[in-house]
């Protein structure tokens, strides 16, 4: 459990940085690709030895982490977009929403249990969601013409989480996962290396403050996805630990956003706070 913690805690701190570099005006996207080279790094230095290329290129995994980062990055401009043609609530709502694909591809494809306070703490669990996301009385509010957007996001962010654990359970042995990780976001950082080659070619430069950004983005990113796999292959259910993560880490970014930035929030998000935490302990202690 205290890696399931940790993962909630390093995700929700991602958020707090991205809401500070609003307010120091650092170029997103220019910070996310820095951010990935820092998150490479930090694996490799938590591998705790220079990885010998003919191994990573023999590696049964190598294929995931390649196909992850192209996903990681890919998936992050989609959210970007999202935000910015649908608002933030959607994009938050699609990313979240996208705990059920891991979780029915944990039930179909690893047999991993199911009863019926499983199910109803995953239905809370999407219900919480929304609730806590939402930062308009009315509602959210979709632009029929843009519905790929939230559409793709949804199953892009799935796609992540299912990948992750289809590759830990069946190709990375015990110890390996730093140098998974790393090759992951190595892959997502030469992707990002091509995207500021075009951002340089429309005048729009890398910046010292984007480098400082991503730094300090970078460590917790890489730490976000280690302890997600440290925890899943700890041997708690995908079915489990997706919608805990994915609700716990909505749930403690709400309470820091009231606590750093004096967000103020709206009834529906405290009703979705309450029924996040039921839907926590309803799934945490679940019986088939």
């Amino acid at each position: 459990m205290i890696w399931l913690l940790l993962s909630i805690a390093t995700s929700s701190f991602l958020y707090v940085i991205f809401k500070y570099f609003e307010v120091f005006k650092v170029h997103t996207l220019h910070a996310i690709i820095v951010n990935y080279i820092v998150a490479c790094t930090t694996g490799f230095l938590a591998y705790g030895s220079v990885p010998d290329v003919e191994e990573i290129i023999h590696a049964d995994w190598l294929f995931y982490a390649l196909f992850l980062g192209v996903v990681f990055i890919s998936i992050f401009n989609v959210m970007a977009l999202t935000s910015q043609r649908n608002g933030l609530s959607v994009a938050a709502v699609s990313g979240k929403m996208s705990l059920v694909i891991p979780v029915i591809a944990g039930i179909w494809l690893y047999e991993e249990s199911i009863g019926w306070m499983k199910v109803v703490g995953i239905l809370l669990a999407l219900l919480s969601v929304y609730l806590t996301s939402v930062t308009s009385k009315e509602g959210l509010t979709f632009n029929k013409s843009l519905l790929l957007l939230p559409f793709v996001l949804f199953l892009g962010s799935g796609v992540i989480d299912t990948t992750i654990k289809y590759a830990e359970i069946t190709h990375v042995p015990s110890g390996d996962e730093p140098l998974f990780s790393a090759i992951c976001f190595a892959m997502a950082f030469v992707i990002g290396i091509l995207v500021l080659i075009y951002e340089a070619t429309q005048k729009r430069f890398l910046t010292f403050r984007s480098i400082v950004a991503g730094v300090v983005l970078g460590v917790p990113n890489y730490y976000s996805i280690y302890f997600l796999i440290k925890t899943l292959k700890n041997g708690m259910e995908s079915s489990v630990v997706y919608p805990i993560n994915h609700v716990g880490t909505v749930l403690f970014t709400s309470v820091l956003g009231v606590w750093l930035f004096k967000e103020k929030l709206l009834p529906k998000n405290y009703m979705g706070i309450v029924v996040a935490v039921a839907a926590i302990l309803m799934i945490a202690f679940a019986k088939a």
